[in-house]
């Protein structure tokens, strides 16, 4: 029960780096896998705005064999001399929110780490950090324990522990295991930013180690090329339709970059950066480079008459149907939505990018008509193809009109919040019936679904809207979807803020659960990217104690139940092994799956979009070849279902 009184007693106020460990969410996303690989992405932006300022040309980034990481470039140097506040100004910069060179606009004209939290937010959250500082001839040394210093300062300043022929800085971190879910890095997430880095940055070398025990990789990161090797590794396979182009310029103290090619395909592929920090929402950048090219290309097409008086324009995305595009903007002081910067809010930002888009893409296209005739050609046959399709639609749903109970099994929930209510998508009658007795009716809907649903990576949009379990999500979920050719996405009308995938736990299970997500991922992306989606951890087997006064155990994976096996005597108890959902007594299903107090979600996220499509095309796609060599490469990661 809260307390009555409301007054001063009643504020808590967190120094230091305190607020961090009480609230990890707020600056790093997250204690999941995407939270734990982006305290090496603060650290590492450090080292590249050193690079953007001119004083970086190499980083090194290993993983190393305790599980730790240890980041080190041949910048300046962390500045080590007597800071206004007593301490070295390293110290400052360690255990300090919103400290750093980063509010000095002489030292960084850009900076990724906007915000001055991001190193001592690692160090808050770091079971311990080791920092070594080359500088001046001298090498200094600083130790922490989940943020507290640990090396004693010699009348403010810290002791010097050998000479040292270069300049750099060298951080090495463990996670802290009382923050953190798992305290294993992603090498993969790991290494496409690093690749990423590098094609942002084309002067700058990246060396990546893993030395952790069964792995032993070392890759080095150099493209000259930058944003053209990007764009190019973006369309590798694919059909070209025009050169790549490319433009870069400043306005107004920014600087912009940009470079697009269209293929043959009928999708967009733009990726925005802004101070080498990726955009995954966008922003304000993304919108003023599609605005003006949409803008350009239904200016030409009117001009070179492949568009008349009577057509209506293109719309956005016909232009941009068959675009890869990366952005890049160097940008002073931009406002991000948020410490994770996934979208980026600068108004200025808009008016940067559509300048120089539109001064220099006509440039080019006054000189190469060939290739603006080709992208126009690219919009017509994109338009022509949304007009059928959103004329297929119309048919489909006016023939296919349905209530929201639109399957007949849909058991609702008697709330009307959408912030309140949750969705478990579960297989089949039998779970269904089970979860429809155990739930709670208030806040709790059950949708069953038939079975393995179309794999939408494989077929076309008209088979996609006339599959029966797909037209039941859309309609269920109340918010439509996005695709190629046109986007009725709303998620403000979105019925469900938990949509949870409830399959058994076994291969079938663990396959279906890898269809609907490939459904989210393409045609309702935002449910992901927002938050929405989540994948329940059903039991795999019910150990029950013999004799009297032993309490029943839910264990929820061969693991749990190799363990128990050693601490008890195999004939001190019965097993149960689940092998559905539907075997499940409604009272199991409620204290094991349902209930919020008991239950273990796991929710999805995306961490890199473009690794993330990559995969999705390579797993779920029709190409065998890139799939096998997936499997052989990853099959001693497998949990395999006995």
């Amino acid at each position: 029960m809260a307390k009555t009184q409301y007054n001063a007693d009643s504020i808590t106020v967190l120094e230091g780096l305190d607020p961090v460990r009480a609230r990890p969410g707020m600056y790093i996303g997250g204690v999941g896998q995407k939270g734990l690989n982006h305290l090496i992405y603060e650290i590492l932006d450090n080292s590249v705005d050193e690079h953007l300022a001119g004083f970086c040309k190499e980083i090194w980034v290993t993983l190393e064999a305790d599980g730790s990481c240890t980041v080190e470039d041949d910048g300046r140097g962390l500045p080590v001399d007597l800071h206004q506040k007593g301490v070295s100004a390293e110290r400052v910069i360690l255990t300090t929110l919103h400290a750093g060179g980063k509010f000095d606009h002489d030292s960084y004209k850009t900076s990724g780490g906007l915000h001055g939290v991001g190193s001592s937010v690692v160090n808050a959250l770091s079971r311990y950090m080791t920092v070594e500082v080359s500088r001046d001839g001298l090498l200094y040394r600083d130790t922490y324990e989940r943020g507290i210093p640990t090396t004693k300062l010699e009348k403010g300043l810290l002791p010097v522990v050998g000479k040292s022929k270069h300049t750099g800085t060298k951080i090495n971190f463990l996670p802290d295991d009382e923050i953190f879910e798992r305290t294993v890095f992603r090498a993969d997430w790991l290494k496409s930013r690093l690749h990423e880095t590098a094609y942002l940055n084309p002067e700058l070398t990246i060396h990546y180690r893993d030395l952790r025990e069964g792995t032993q990789e070392e890759q080095t990161f150099s493209e000259p090329e930058g944003l053209r090797a990007y764009v190019a590794s973006l369309n590798k396979g694919q059909e070209t339709v025009t050169p790549v182009i490319y433009f870069k310029d400043s306005y107004e103290g920014s600087e912009v970059e940009v470079c697009l090619q269209f293929v043959d395909a009928f999708e967009e592929n733009i990726h925005g950066f802004c101070n080498n920090i990726f955009t995954q929402e966008g922003g304000t950048h993304i919108t003023g480079f599609k605005t003006k090219f949409t803008q350009l290309v239904n200016l030409y097409a009117r001009q070179l008459g492949l568009l008349k008086e009577k057509d209506d324009n293109f719309t956005g995305s016909d232009t941009r149907n068959g675009m890869t595009c990366v952005v890049a903007l160097k940008f002073p002081e931009p406002i991000f939505e948020g410490q994770t910067k996934t979208k980026l809010a600068s108004a200025e930002a808009a008016t940067a990018v559509a300048a120089v888009t539109g001064e220099k893409l006509e440039h080019y296209f006054d000189r190469n008509v060939e290739v603006i005739k080709s992208i126009i050609s690219c919009a017509e046959k994109s338009a022509k193809i949304r007009k059928q399709e959103e004329k297929a639609k119309t048919n489909m749903l006016s023939r296919s009109k349905f209530s929201f109970d639109s399957n007949g099994k849909l058991k609702v929930c008697t709330s009307k919040d959408p912030e309140k209510c949750e969705i478990f998508i579960v297989e089949g009658d039998s779970a269904g019936g089970s979860a429809g007795t155990g739930r709670n009716r208030e806040f709790q809907a059950i949708l069953p679904i038939r079975g393995k649903i179309l794999n939408v990576e494989k077929a076309s949009i008209d088979k996609v809207l006339a599959n029966a379990e797909i037209k039941t999500m859309i309609n269920t979920f109340g918010c439509g979807f996005s695709e190629g050719y046109g986007n009725d996405f709303d998620i403000t009308k979105l019925r469900y803020h938990k949509i949870i995938l409830m399959t058994d736990a076994d291969v079938d299970g663990s396959h279906i659960d890898t269809l609907l997500l490939t459904f989210f991922y393409r045609f309702m992306p935002e449910l992901i990217y927002n938050g929405h989606v989540y994948v329940s951890m059903p039991p795999l087997y019910l150990v029950t104690p013999k004799g009297k006064g032993g309490t029943p155990r839910y264990l929820y994976d061969d693991r749990e139940l190799q363990k128990y096996q050693k601490e008890h005597d195999p004939s001190t108890f019965d097993l149960k092994r689940f092998k559905g959902l539907g075997e499940m007594d409604p009272p199991d299903l409620w204290a094991t799956t349902l209930d919020p107090e008991r239950r273990v979600l796991k929710q999805v996220e995306i961490e890199d979009a473009r690794l993330a499509s990559e995969v999705t095309e390579m797993l779920m796609g029709s190409d065998v070849g890139p799939r096998r060599q997936f499997i052989y490469e990853h099959a001693h990661e497998a949990e395999l279902d006995w």
